[in-house]
């Protein structure tokens, strides 16, 4: 294996509040050494335990082995919180499907589709193919509809459509379950966010000498315009 784009971050050294980073196609089995596969993440998975988080930046890949993926992550016994920062596509989008809670990046993509394969054959080998497809595209409904709580016929229709998804509409229709970096609120004593009062009084005390007697910048302008208009 020359190299993978997924690894584990083990915060403050211990195996516990895990962080996982999902890039690259998902395969049954590693040919490049990038790809992502059931037997190197249930390694891994079951090295630590606790909280985890996997953020996903994914074209899909094999349906199957997404599948696997998917449910290890329900089965998991701690929470899972999926962040999805670039691309859910395809089958990646069945594997954030296991999160207890699903957040997007609002620049940020997700794409749900038919599933396809490749099939050879006399016409009773492309009916077989035709068939499995139909029960494909019904067991990733199943993780849709339980995730999103939408009738299937409207998720079958979006997979006909080969739909695609910004953070905002994903949030809407269930498949996500938050927007990234848009419920971050500070209080006026962070150093990032100042009130009007205090960058007016900062502006102020570049121009206007503050004896302690006299109050603020503001109450010495103030003060000054009630001169200027008796």
């Amino acid at each position: 294996m020359k190299r993978k784009f997924w690894n584990w971050v083990e915060n403050e050294g211990a195996l516990e509040n895990r962080t996982l980073f999902l890039n690259g196609e998902i395969s049954d089995e590693t040919w490049f050494g990038d790809e992502v596969t059931p037997k190197l993440f249930k390694n891994e998975l079951n090295k630590g335990n606790g909280p985890i988080q996997v953020w996903i930046n994914s074209p899909g890949g094999d349906v199957f082995a997404a599948a696997q993926i998917y449910n290890m992550l329900m089965d998991y016994p701690q929470e899972v919180t999926i962040l999805i920062d670039g691309l859910a596509a395809s089958a990646a989008s069945v594997i954030a499907m296991a999160g207890t809670t699903v957040k997007m990046s609002p620049v940020a993509m997700m794409m749900i589709h038919n599933p396809a394969t490749i099939a050879f054959g006399d016409s009773s080998e492309m009916k077989k193919a035709i068939k499995m497809l139909e029960e494909v595209k019904e067991s990733i409904l199943n993780a849709y509809e339980l995730k999103t709580g939408l009738p299937r016929k409207q998720l079958s229709n979006f997979m006909d459509a080969e739909s695609w998804f910004n953070a905002k509409k994903a949030v809407e229709l269930g498949f996500a379950d938050e927007i990234l970096f848009s419920e971050q609120t500070l209080d006026e004593s962070s150093p990032m966010v100042f009130s009007k009062k205090t960058v007016t009084n900062s502006f102020l005390n570049k121009f206007i000498t503050k004896p302690t007697e006299t109050g603020t910048p503001i109450d010495q302008l103030e003060k000054r315009l009630e001169l200027l208009i008796h």
